[in-house]
């Protein structure tokens, strides 16, 4: 299987998932919306399964973990409190004055504009809160933001959360929800846009036991990730140093993957001591303090918080599972020249679980009880149903989208009630009895 360490790959996957319904630029009819993109059937259903995993570790795995779901909008009190409404919230920007494109300050190596080489503007302030108004009129008494992280929902919700489920520290909320930051510059395809989706667990313990916990989730976090398939080599832990962490932030790591276009971080695991409680006490004049039933502490808890972006580890999981491998994986003469493509999802991250064939489509017989098949299994699993072109078509349109078993009906199945599964990994073909199929299908995926 060749393997690539350039942005070809990035430009294959692009096609890649444009053509088999992954991800679509979004407003494409009407010539595209910048930094937009739309998750096609096949997408979403990526998209879902990262978030299921990302869930049920959470909330089944872990005692003490309850879920949430948030509003978007929130009082603007909220994102004053949080500072995001404060000029730590911002990039510094600069303009071309030949091409007027704007850029992050950060960006730029040589102070000329990278596109047109034209003279840049002094750099200022940009914040990047999505602004919109909320009401009858356009006034600054109806201004109210897009939410441009999902955690802000989690802290002005503890003390309910505490009260309402008996809850005892340390325990923690999990959200999963769309964010939206007013980037400057967006690019690398899914990794940076201004609608983004967020999967963030906020663990709230005694501010002496953070560093505790701060080490227990940095090692979960890592299993999560090599247990669903990413190679720990492409995996690094940057300790984010004193000057450059968030301004919250009393230890900060971020989980970088190799993608093509370099290190990039995927989630960041924060030490967020106790200013989001204090802060929202502060403003809101609630006490969001902790007492504890058996000693009687009163103290406002630490958070250690975990945010992982969506869309960022799609596109690592998609990086991970893209193969080539030259004249294909069969025989046949149709396959000898081509390249073949492969996404070798895990199993549970595969958008189609199961494929189904029959082996002649001129068949009635065969027809009518490959259909049966798929309609039982589709009952367990998603899957899809295919009888166009030869059967070594038809698998390797599932390789190219990560299906990890086809089943073929053939004449035997008629007479002995089994088929033949074929395992996308190691080409093994196996007789497995249909009245067994979903109990083996469910060891498998």
């Amino acid at each position: 299987m060749e393997q690539f360490n350039n942005m070809d790959l990035m430009d294959k996957i692009i096609s890649l998932c444009k053509r088999r319904g992954i991800v679509f630029p979004s407003s494409e009819i009407y010539g595209g919306f910048g930094s937009s993109y739309d998750f096609g059937p096949l997408g979403a259903e990526l998209k879902k399964n990262i978030k299921d995993e990302w869930w049920n570790n959470m909330t089944r795995l872990h005692d003490s973990i309850v879920g949430l779901d948030a509003a978007i909008l929130m009082s603007p009190k909220v994102w004053e409190a949080s500072g995001h409404l404060s000029a730590g919230f911002a990039d510094e920007l600069v303009e071309c004055k030949e091409c007027h494109k704007r850029f992050r300050l950060s960006e730029i190596k040589e102070k000329k504009c990278p596109d047109c080489k034209g003279e840049l503007t002094e750099s200022k302030k940009f914040n990047l809160m999505m602004k919109t108004f909320v009401g009858s009129t356009e006034d600054e008494s109806a201004i109210s933001y897009m939410r441009a992280e999902t955690c802000q929902g989690i802290y002005i919700n503890f003390k309910n959360v505490l009260d309402s489920m008996r809850m005892k520290l340390p325990f923690g909320i999990a959200q999963i929800g769309k964010s939206f930051r007013n980037e400057i510059t967006t690019k690398n395809f899914i990794f940076r846009m201004r609608e983004f989706e967020q999967m963030e667990m906020q663990w709230f313990c005694h501010p002496k036991d953070a560093d505790k916990w701060f080490e227990y989730w940095k090692e979960e976090r890592m299993k999560w990730y090599e247990s669903l398939g990413l190679d720990r080599k492409k995996i690094k832990l940057f300790e984010v140093p004193d000057g450059q962490r968030a301004h919250y932030a009393k230890r900060q790591i971020d989980v970088m993957y190799e993608f093509p276009f370099g290190w990039q971080e995927i989630e960041g695991i924060h030490n967020r001591g106790d200013w989001d409680l204090s802060r929202h006490s502060k403003y809101s004049g609630t006490d969001l303090s902790y007492t504890d039933s058996d000693t009687k502490e009163k103290y406002i808890p630490y958070i250690i918080e975990t945010s992982v972006g969506v869309e960022r580890s799609l596109l690592a999981f998609l990086v991970e599972a893209y193969k080539e491998i030259e004249g294909g994986r069969t025989t046949t003469t149709e396959a000898a020249k081509e390249v073949e493509t492969i996404l070798d999802f895990h199993p549970r991250l595969a958008p189609i679980k199961v494929a189904v064939f029959p082996l002649l489509k001129n068949k009635p017989e065969i027809v009518e009880k490959a259909q049966e098949i798929y309609q039982m299994l589709c009952k367990e699993f998603l899957c899809q149903y295919d009888q166009t072109g030869s059967i070594g078509r038809r698998y390797r349109r599932q390789d190219e989208i990560g299906t990890p078993f086809c089943i073929t009906v053939d004449f035997d199945s008629l007479e002995k009630d089994d088929v033949t599964i074929r395992n996308r990994n190691t080409m093994e073909q196996k007789r497995v009895s249909i009245k067994e199929l979903i109990n083996y299908l469910k060891t498998k995926i």
